[in-house]
């Protein structure tokens, strides 16, 4: 004989099983699956799957779990190596060959396509602690060995320049002492940090067509100005703003080393 079923939907409800007596949970409870709403991502980690290079959603946290470091071999880190082997050739074409508009739109180039490994490490799920790391240097080399390229040069405003290096050197030294030496946790670049690093990256290719004699170079010059003081004034306005992140990072190493 038929038993009567449950009055209930089990795929709505808990039924209890006819050999175990147990309570079987209902689809879709959240014993057994997780709502991505319940972990909000903060669109801070510039490898975090969950978000894209403008803070929007690129996948769902739940897929975090299937993702492993890539290690060194992989799409994203060839980006970021072929970005700093432009370096070279940047200050080829600006010392050794004059070429100051070559030398320019190779910079921007550079500068243009830092968002690009970033993207591709999401993208193609090929996120590396390496990566993490070899992205902010590869910026930051590109920044003090290209700006020094272009002092000797003579090409932009030599007070703009060494106040660039200066804050780069200042940053960049503490926070690669404290994590090497101190034992401080890493923190992600904030978004008005990659913005200020944009700006600057924008403003010197400018500044080296503004000396050069490419066609509207008085147009360029004027753009770099324009770009470069709002993103000098931020990238220092930024820094002030590390300060405290980089003491709760570095008490952070403190407490989780072995006493």
């Amino acid at each position: 004989m038929e038993r009567p079923g449950p009055d209930r939907d089990a795929t709505s409800a808990g039924v209890r099983s006819t050999s175990t007596g147990r309570y079987a949970p209902p689809v879709g409870d959240s014993a057994t699956t997780d709502d991505p709403a319940d972990h909000p991502d903060d669109g801070m980690t510039s490898g975090h799957v969950g978000s894209s290079a403008a803070g929007g959603p690129e996948g769902r946290v739940g897929d975090d779990a299937e993702i492993i470091d890539r290690g060194l071999w992989t799409i994203p880190n060839l980006v970021t190596v072929l970005r700093l082997c432009c370096i070279p050739l940047f200050l080829w074409l600006l010392l050794g060959r004059d070429n100051r508009a070559g030398a320019a739109w190779l910079l921007g180039g550079i500068g243009a396509t830092d968002w690009v490994d970033g993207y591709l490490a999401r993208r193609l799920r090929q996120v590396s602690e390496i990566g993490k790391k070899l992205d902010p240097t590869a910026d930051r080399l590109l920044f003090i060995v290209g700006i020094t390229g272009i002092i000797i040069d003579g090409s932009a405003p030599l007070w703009f320049c060494v106040l660039v290096i200066v804050r780069e050197v200042l940053l960049g030294g503490t926070v690669a002492a404290l994590t090497l030496f101190a034992g401080m946790t890493r923190f992600d670049v904030t978004w008005w940090g990659k913005t200020a690093t944009f700006l600057l990256m924008i403003a010197f290719p400018g500044f080296l067509l503004g000396a050069s004699d490419f066609p509207g170079h008085e147009a360029f010059r004027l753009a770099a100005w324009i770009l470069g003081v709002p993103g000098l004034i931020l990238s220092y306005w930024v820094a002030v703003g590390y300060l405290p992140t980089i003491a709760a990072h570095l008490q952070d190493g403190r407490n989780s080393q072995p006493e």
